[in-house]
């Protein structure tokens, strides 16, 4: 789904933002992912942000691994090459990362996070690179927040259904480059391997080198063409778990052949991290009894990233 309405979520006449739910119930039941577009986060704090980005991933190795993401007791700061699997059945990620959470400009984090308190890492070397991130960062959260809203609607839900679990954002955003993936073709090595994301849903920014695919109702891999101007949004595991797999958590995967270096900068949105993943009681029957152990949204993140990171420790 490509939304040209967007705007409709602020909407005063319930039966617009009603007809916009819709639209996205659709594609949450039967695709997993949607485009949107004219999403309000202004073009210049993007580019400032992938800017930012560019320059942190042109820094020496050492500069880098002197942030590397396993001296981080909450999975912040830089990921090597390879240093991810985020499908077991590979043998690494090729793309480099930079990942961030929760933090105010005024540089204060949070301390009642639950497994995944912790502060972010920032480079010493690169001026103006944590106020471009997290300006960026906050719009984002800021229009994840938005959403919200519509999904309720999407599920037969009070609008405000999710305001009192997502009071202290759980969101982790990442910087990505992905080299070009050249020469003899390893199968067991793509930029990110097949999976799904750990949130709610991930809002994401990529530039004009295609390289997402996701996997369809058929199990066949299709592209999810980068579209200018566009953000795409693909649900992850903690919907699922809410809605006992009635909303598709997305698997899907990044493989760059296209010969030329690729940026793209997710932004993975879920509940606070002290809320239990519960399923919605309109989700589950007899016929279809609950499928998840429930567990906080904070100790399943955490659990996600040690398994991903386990093979480079």
């Amino acid at each position: 789904m490509e939304s040209g309405h967007i705007a409709n979520m602020f909407s005063t006449d319930p039966s617009v933002r009603r007809t916009l739910a819709d639209d996205i119930r659709d594609a949450c039941i039967n695709v997993g992912f949607f485009y949107i577009k004219n999403h309000s986060i202004p073009t210049e704090c993007i580019e400032k942000a992938v800017a930012a980005a560019k320059r942190f991933f042109s820094l020496p190795i050492a500069d880098k691994s002197a942030l590397d993401i396993h001296k981080s007791p909450n999975f912040k700061g830089y990921t090597a090459l390879l240093g991810e699997n985020t499908n077991p059945e590979n043998r690494g990620d090729l793309h480099e990362g930079f990942d961030i959470g929760w933090e105010e400009m005024s540089g204060s984090s949070r301390s009642d996070d639950g497994a995944m308190t912790g502060d972010n890492v920032w480079p010493e070397k690169l001026p103006g690179f944590r106020e471009a991130v997290l300006d960026y960062y906050h719009a984002a959260v800021r229009f994840s927040r938005a959403l919200f809203p519509l999904f309720a609607l999407a599920l037969d839900l009070p609008e405000d259904f999710f305001d009192d679990k997502i009071t202290k954002p759980a969101a982790i955003m990442r910087l990505l480059y992905y080299p070009p993936q050249s020469g003899e073709v390893d199968d067991r090595i793509e930029g990110i391997g097949a999976h799904t994301d750990y949130e709610c849903f991930t809002i994401l920014w990529q530039d004009e080198i295609p390289a997402l695919q996701v996997l369809n109702n058929d199990g066949k891999w299709i592209n999810a063409v980068p579209i200018p101007g566009t953000l795409v949004v693909n649900l992850g595991d903690q919907f699922a778990r809410w809605t006992n797999d009635v909303f598709k958590s997305t698997v899907h995967r990044a493989v760059n052949r296209g010969g030329v270096e690729r940026y793209s900068i997710p932004l993975f949105f879920g509940t606070d991290y002290d809320v239990k993943l519960e399923a919605l009681p309109s989700c589950v029957s007899e016929d279809m009894p609950a499928k998840y152990e429930v567990v906080t949204a904070g100790d399943y993140v955490k659990s996600r990233l040690e398994a991903t990171y386990a093979h480079s420790k």
